[in-house]
């Protein structure tokens, strides 16, 4: 087992060190970014014209490779089971266009900006603005994907336990925080108010972490078997 332990180790440090880097924005709170969290997009923090902008595209880039690096490293280990590739296949592409989209950061801070926000409404922005929106909708589509099959992977394997106590009610959190994200973008875009989009992002994002988290624990925990498996002689052999 000291090989499996290891790798086990290896992919559970490298999500948890994505995990990390995914909340550092709560840095807001220290830093003078003159933008309000209750409003404003997590990446408008990132944008262009921002003080801390390359503080907090660097992290974010950091975030997203050491997550795919997690993900893949599980994906190489076998033997593998069916819930378990879909999962971090999902988290590898949340990983990486979680990376991309911080190669794509906003110009301006359409929520705290009229002009920005008007420039935008106008299409006279940079092209990273719709690719940026592109990215973000991947990112956090391979994050409920990864979630909600890899808590699925560890009740139907008999695996991670902590992940399959507490899986559930994040994905839950998660999907409302989702619904709460997205129906407050259309309403900015709409131009009927911002509905605290900034803090159901936040809500979004850190509930993400929150996941990873316990998901790094659970395989720092395991020592049965390799990451992209199931444990042997449990019920579920695809």
């Amino acid at each position: 087992m000291p090989e499996t332990s290891g790798t086990s180790r290896s992919v559970a440090m490298l999500i948890a060190l994505g995990a990390l880097l995914y909340t550092t924005w709560v840095l807001e709170l220290l830093l003078a970014t003159g933008l309000d969290p209750v409003q404003a997009y997590v990446s408008e923090l990132s944008a262009a014209d921002q003080p801390f902008g390359g503080l907090f595209r660097a992290t974010d880039l950091a975030a997203g490779l050491f997550v795919l690096a997690g993900a893949a490293t599980a994906l190489l280990t076998p033997p593998r089971r069916s819930w378990c590739v879909a999962g971090w296949t999902a988290l590898a592409v949340f990983g990486l266009a979680t990376a991309v989209d911080s190669r794509l950061p906003l110009s301006c801070a359409p929520t705290d900006d009229p002009e920005c926000a008007a420039r935008e409404t106008a299409g006279l922005v940079p092209a990273t603005h719709a690719a940026h929106a592109y990215s973000s909708t991947l990112a956090m589509a391979g994050a409920l994907a990864g979630m909600a099959a890899l808590t699925v992977a560890a009740r139907r394997y008999r695996r991670w336990p902590a992940l399959a106590r507490v899986g559930p009610a994040l994905l839950a959190v998660e999907l409302a925080a989702t619904v709460w994200t997205l129906t407050a973008v259309a309403a900015f875009e709409a131009g009927r108010g911002i509905w605290w989009l900034g803090a159901g992002q936040r809500l979004q994002v850190l509930t993400v972490a929150g996941w990873l988290a316990v998901l790094a624990l659970s395989v720092a925990r395991e020592n049965t078997g390799p990451p992209g498996a199931g444990r042997p002689g449990t019920r579920g052999t695809a």
